[in-house]
């Protein structure tokens, strides 16, 4: 009986360290994005010098987004800072996921290293959200091309605000979207119906799950291109909406009273012409 409880104890401590490796390194990573995301936001405000690379020569940061067409400098700038937006937007929301996962790991004897597997799970995540950063990235040049956005990343369209208000609203109330935002609040489910051993399974695992996130959560990233790219408030508020949404006992109701408010708006902007 000693024995079975000092192992108890044993696991009890591994499980606690894993889950505070685990919960430092999110909440590491979310903090340094936004840091990183205020930072451009000062610059792009304030117009510091920055050094293009392209030249060689100083410019403001403001003068950078007026090139056009892209350099491949500014194209990289450009989906880095998507890359950046979408992990500080998305991991605050993931996270329970990933806590559960390191909590599953740790008590399967099968693995062996469960904070790599953990790793591989949260990598698999966020591979996701950078291809759809890629997507994000091509998109904001193309409307930058069709003078649809202004310089600053924000919509210089009522029209095309209004049309992308009323797409998020009406895309929440669709079956596609229950079906994701069912997967996304329902990590036991999800553990159980998609485990998979090993590292490589991990991996396979994140990426299901961010495939799920991101059919549940496209369209709200959409609503940048309306508020402002850059916009902090804007961001701030479309990642409050994804966590209440997503881990809250009343997150599916609130989505769509979110919705309803959303669709309103698009009206209004529609009507206004």
């Amino acid at each position: 009986m000693h024995s079975t409880a000092g192992i108890d104890r044993t696991v009890e401590r591994l499980l606690q360290r894993d889950r505070q490796v685990v919960l430092a390194g999110l909440f590491l990573i979310t903090g340094l994005s936004w840091l990183y995301l205020y930072y451009l936001t000062v610059q792009m405000g304030m117009g510091p010098m920055e050094t293009s690379q392209a030249g060689g020569m100083a410019m403001p940061m403001s003068d950078m987004v007026k090139l056009a067409p892209w350099t491949p400098t500014d194209a990289v700038f450009m989906f880095l800072m998507w890359a950046i937006m979408m992990a500080g937007m998305m991991i605050p929301s993931v996270t329970p996921m990933v806590l559960l996962y390191a909590r599953v790991v740790r008590h399967n004897a099968k693995e062996a290293e469960p904070l790599v597997h953990t790793g591989a799970f949260f990598a698999g995540y966020i591979i996701v959200w950078t291809f759809f950063s890629a997507g994000a990235t091509g998109l904001q040049w193309g409307l930058e091309q069709a003078a649809l956005l202004s310089p600053m990343m924000v919509s210089n369209s009522s029209v095309f605000a209004g049309l992308v208000l009323l797409v998020t609203a009406i895309y929440q109330w669709t079956p596609y979207k229950d079906t994701c935002l069912a997967r996304c609040r329902s990590p036991v489910w999800f553990l159980s119906t998609y485990w998979r051993d090993g590292a490589s399974g991990a991996f396979r695992m994140g990426l299901s799950h961010g495939g799920y996130c991101l059919g549940c959560c496209w369209s709200l990233m959409l609503l940048l291109f309306v508020g402002g790219v850059m916009n902090l408030l804007c961001v701030a508020a479309i990642t409050i909406f994804v966590l209440i949404e997503k881990v809250t006992p009343w997150g599916r109701a609130f989505g769509r009273a979110g919705s309803i408010l959303l669709g309103l708006a698009g009206i209004v902007l529609l009507m206004d012409l």
